[in-house]
């Protein structure tokens, strides 16, 4: 195990790169699994004849499963082990993920969307955990940056391997379980290097979502806006007259510019010793991109260069808010509160879709924009109070 300079998890002087290439590599194969197995499963139950609503429904048991997860982890990992705990987790996952092919009962799928989804949370967690442990403050945003990017090539060649494989038969189920299983190797190879959670957090669950609200408020709105927008955008899309392929050219653009950006911010992240107003200024940016939204509908062109911006700094939030709270915290109040993050994204990812689904059925399509605008300027609001009137806290 490595040994941090002060003996708590997060304050490093030198990047451990076994550890850095065991976490980031594990995540990414789940990102990979996760990625092939969304549009696998609802391909399935369309073509067994599921309605959409209960597609739907077995869907966000996804923000269920991670809630739990995250209520559950830091103990888990105190009790077990970090590395432990993310085996069983692999194993849990790869175990699941098979199920789906043998199960003809929906019924059985919710239960095991929880196993799923709640042991790959496990595994995000402990790894983002490990991640801002093994990361010195002044190279942290490089490195969650280098994560988030490995992360969204990994989550965007789900989709493609989707392609090449197809819905047919036991194989998609197989290659699955077994990218999710290849995340064991560099776990059980950096073993040694991972953080040891050897004390209880000294707060409840809950204060950790309080301690530091500028980074738990930025990923609750990056769950709302990515899950909610990113469902439902290829609808809007088609509703302001472009073509379906128009609409997923659009919605690959905005993956680009998640995929561009995330470095760049990590590092200018590191520059910063208050992260708080890259964080309302990537929000103002993110409100001021969805009010466009409406105005640019009749221009292809503008509204790529917009979302390309506009998806960089969504998904910087999330780089940003997660640096932001290795700064502040280290050792077992660090794996809670990264606990608390997590479950920050499940309670958006479970709030957005219907949220801006509501407002399109309310104000068509405009809704659309005005209910990720809405998510956007909360976020700055609160950003604005906390800079203005709580100084250097949280």
């Amino acid at each position: 195990m490595f040994e941090p300079t002060n003996g708590k998890a997060g304050h490093v002087e030198e990047i451990h790169w076994p550890s850095l290439v065991a976490a980031i590599s594990s995540v990414s194969a789940v990102g990979i699994a996760i990625g092939l197995g969304l549009p696998l499963l609802s391909i399935i139950l369309e073509k067994r004849g599921i309605p959409s609503s209960l597609i739907g429904l077995n869907t966000a048991m996804m923000g269920i499963a991670a809630m739990i997860a995250a209520l559950i982890t830091t103990k888990l990992a105190h009790r077990f082990g970090v590395v432990q705990t993310m085996i069983w987790a692999v194993v849990l996952s790869a175990l699941s993920s098979l199920g789906f092919y043998y199960a003809e009962s929906l019924l059985l799928w919710f239960p095991l969307r929880l196993i799923f989804h709640g042991s790959t949370t496990t595994l995000f967690i402990l790894s983002e955990f490990w991640i801002n442990a093994a990361s010195p403050p002044s190279k942290r945003g490089f490195v969650l940056g280098l994560y988030s990017t490995v992360f969204s090539l990994g989550f965007a060649a789900g989709p493609l391997l989707f392609s090449l494989v197809g819905s047919e038969g036991l194989m998609p189920f197989i290659i699955g379980a077994c990218i999710i299983l290849a995340a064991t190797i560099p776990i059980f190879i950096a073993r040694n290097e991972s953080p040891i959670v050897d004390e209880k957090p000294e707060l409840h669950f809950i204060r950790y979502v309080f301690l530091v609200p500028t980074a738990t408020a930025a990923v609750f709105v990056f769950g709302a806006v990515t899950v909610g927008g990113g469902s439902l955008f290829t609808s809007y899309a088609t509703r302001l007259g472009f073509n379906e392929s128009q609409a997923a050219l659009l919605l690959t653009v905005m993956g680009v510019g998640n995929f561009v950006f995330q470095i760049p911010l990590g590092l200018l992240a590191d520059r910063l010793r208050d992260k708080r107003p890259l964080l309302s200024i990537m929000a103002a940016i993110g409100l001021v991109g969805a009010l466009l939204l409406p105005s640019l509908a009749w221009n292809w062109i503008l509204l790529a260069v917009i979302l390309l911006f506009w998806g960089g700094c969504v998904s910087g939030m999330y780089t940003v808010g997660l640096s932001h709270l290795g700064t502040r915290l280290t050792g077992a109040d660090l794996v809670a509160a990264n606990a608390a993050f997590v479950f920050c994204y499940a309670v958006g990812m479970v709030l957005g879709p219907p949220t801006i689904g509501t407002a399109m059925d309310l104000v068509n399509p405009s809704g659309f924009a005005w209910a990720i605008a809405f998510f956007f300027g909360l976020y700055v609001l609160l950003s604005a109070i906390r800079l203005l009137f709580m100084g250097s806290r949280g």
